[in-house]
């Protein structure tokens, strides 16, 4: 498995994973097919400018093109704190494989390498049993549930926070 930057031409992968009623049904529904193109060119700005990760999963090197999802990190304002979140989707026909949690790991140890994100938060929706066993299997650690604001739509979700020092994690 490889983690590659996002791309202009991932235009097709987000449209497969944000325009789809399955995908999204944890996330309020599927968003919009206008504008992906005007939101991968954002997701790639902000990648070049180094003020987020945008992630995608890829399964075979030799195909870069071919992505099983996304997992991206980012920092922004949460209740008058700055705060690192994490994120992630997986195309239906890699969920269940543990690619999700593989790509999550992965990028929590070059955050961790990194330095500079610190605790990282995930807020998955509460319904989401797959992704909330993924937060408990990783170490993370869980707060408390609460309403997000996401695409303009309030969801209900569990609040997880991970600690980025090897003493605070798991091993699996």
């Amino acid at each position: 498995m490889q983690l590659r930057d996002v791309r202009l031409d991932d235009v097709d992968a987000y449209v497969r994973m944000r325009c789809d009623p399955a995908m999204m049904a944890d996330l309020g529904g599927p968003l919009p097919r206008e504008g992906m193109e005007e939101k991968v060119g954002r997701d790639v700005r902000g990648v070049e400018a180094g003020t987020q990760w945008i992630k995608m999963i890829v399964l075979d090197e030799a195909r870069p093109a071919e992505v099983a999802g996304t997992v991206t990190l980012w920092s922004h304002e949460e209740d008058g704190e700055r705060i690192s979140e994490i994120g992630w989707m997986v195309l239906p026909e890699f969920q269940g494989r543990g690619v999700g949690k593989r790509a999550v790991r992965a990028l929590l140890e070059l955050a961790w390498a990194d330095g500079r994100w610190g605790p990282v938060h995930a807020f998955p929706a509460t319904a989401n049993a797959p992704s909330n066993g993924m937060c408990r299997s990783l170490g993370f650690r869980f707060l408390k549930g609460r309403d997000v604001d996401f695409a303009d739509r309030i969801l209900r979700t569990n609040h997880w926070v991970v600690d980025p020092h090897p003493e605070h994690r798991t091993a699996d």
